[in-house]
């Protein structure tokens, strides 16, 4: 599963997710290439031991975040944090730990993004019906597949007519 339920009651869905097995597998083929590489070559210590920091930097590197999203209802609050081992050497400091809050009532929709990339706080997964699993998840535990009350409706549509528009 591309994310874990930790806990799930009324007030509080804690997801969690690390990185998985094709991503330690990763790792560990990377960092052999450069110990085989160290092994086998006839060169100075020096450039073995560059062998095996170059391969295990380019492993790190691959290596997916551990991430965690937190939405409780009781403070209002989701809580979004990931930790990469990778950020985390090559500062040697607190910079591997990214945290971000977001009021719940700023939340209006979820949707299912299955691309690769770092813009965004849930990478890609192997099977896109993980992520729409977990977005439908989130969805009813905002509730937000209710729809608005007629009320909300038409004070939404009289806002928009009332605001003025700009000429060219």
């Amino acid at each position: 599963m591309y994310m874990q339920v930790e806990t799930r009651t009324s007030s509080c869905l804690h997801l969690k997710r690390a990185p998985g097995i094709r991503s330690w597998s990763l790792l560990v083929g990377i960092l052999s290439i450069g110990l085989a590489a160290a092994y086998y070559s006839g060169d100075s210590l020096g450039w073995k031991l560059f062998y095996v920091t170059g391969c295990l930097f380019v492993a790190l590197q691959n290596l997916e975040d551990w991430e965690e999203a937190i939405f409780d209802k009781s403070t209002g609050k989701v809580v979004l944090k990931t930790f990469s081992l990778y950020r985390k050497l090559l500062t040697l400091s607190r910079v591997g730990h990214d945290q971000v809050v977001v009021l719940l009532n700023d939340i209006r929709d979820v949707n299912a993004d299955t691309y690769c990339g770092d813009t965004s706080f849930f990478l890609a997964p192997a099977w896109p019906s993980d992520v729409e699993a977990i977005a439908k998840l989130i969805t009813s535990f905002l509730e937000l597949h209710r729809l608005e009350s007629p009320g909300e409706l038409s004070q939404s549509s009289d806002s928009e007519a009332d605001s003025p528009r700009s000429q060219s």
